[in-house]
């Protein structure tokens, strides 16, 4: 099959690509960065420059393949993250439409079958919705938990204070994700010719938080490292105080408080799935790497 990646060399797409790659397929992957474009040809693939929000270079990209790769680039930077989320999402429409591609394949998250209420979750909703209006095609939204590498921002707060500390905690359950993971969900869900599912999630593990605390602490070499909940108003003043817009700060709060609430992973627990290969001690083999290089 001749498949379009986007995302570059990411965390997810490398895998993917090395993946499809080894399974024979012709890969072509989108990037914004020139550099990468021989890095891109080193492990066989295809290097397709251009940017996500020019239409013709998109649509130019996904004319004639029998399936694309979707996914949203993490941009905090920009003032009006919802609204970045619906430009890039609009961007693929009109690509998908004009293309003609009919199997598309989309990075969306757990909870995004809520409207509101989830923080920056709230774009990958509207993506979801922006792509459903497109016509004839076979769409798949594939939606990870929680990230492991979500756990790092919590690196300086434990060489700091000794312990994890957030709006979420204790015996709030949280079920995560390896990016390894999602690559082999996403080689599955492109190549698939029948027994198509319009929603997939994916994760690794579930654990409590406290469950979670204490087998990266043992990885750290704090056996008894706890993982607090703090409150609101603290965890919104600290943000604030490292640099992140009160916007920012209010969407992670928010973020924060549906995984406390269970309130994300509310659709998740209806369905059925299999876990992933990559457990939580797998992970905090590579924290505790990182916990140690800083």
């Amino acid at each position: 099959m001749n498949i379009v990646i986007t995302g570059s060399l990411g965390n997810i797409s490398k895998p993917l690509t090395e993946e499809l790659i080894n399974k024979g397929h012709s890969v072509t992957v989108i990037s914004s960065d020139p550099l990468k474009q021989k890095l891109i040809q080193d492990i066989g693939a295809k290097a397709a420059i251009g940017s996500l929000t020019d239409i013709n270079f998109l649509i130019h990209s996904f004319t004639g393949v029998d399936a694309v790769y979707c996914m949203i680039p993490p941009n905090y930077t920009h003032p009006n993250q919802i609204g970045y989320y619906k430009s890039i999402g609009k961007a693929y429409q009109q690509a998908i439409l004009k293309s003609g591609v009919k199997r598309v394949v989309v990075l969306s998250s757990y909870g995004a079958h809520l409207p509101s209420g989830t923080g920056f979750i709230e774009g990958a909703y509207h993506v979801e919705q922006i792509l459903n209006a497109v016509p004839n095609i076979i769409l798949t939204h594939l939606r990870p938990t929680f990230f492991y590498y979500n756990l790092l921002a919590f690196v300086d707060m434990i060489k700091s204070a000794g312990f994890i500390g957030s709006v979420y905690g204790g015996e709030a359950r949280l079920t995560m994700v390896s990016p390894q993971d999602i690559a082999m969900a996403l080689a599955e869900e492109l190549v698939k010719t029948k027994n198509i599912e319009k929603i997939r999630y994916v994760s690794s593990d579930e654990r409590t938080c406290s469950e979670v605390a204490s087998v990266i602490g043992k990885a750290i070499g704090i056996p008894d490292l706890k993982w607090l909940i703090l409150p609101e108003e603290d965890v919104l003043s600290a943000l604030k105080s490292h640099g992140m817009t009160e916007e920012s700060a209010n969407k992670l709060i928010e973020l924060g408080k549906a995984i406390h609430t269970g309130k994300l992973r509310e659709d998740y627990d209806l369905h059925t799935h299999a876990l992933g290969n990559v457990k939580l001690e797998d992970y905090a083999v590579e924290f505790a790497r990182i916990y140690n290089s800083k």
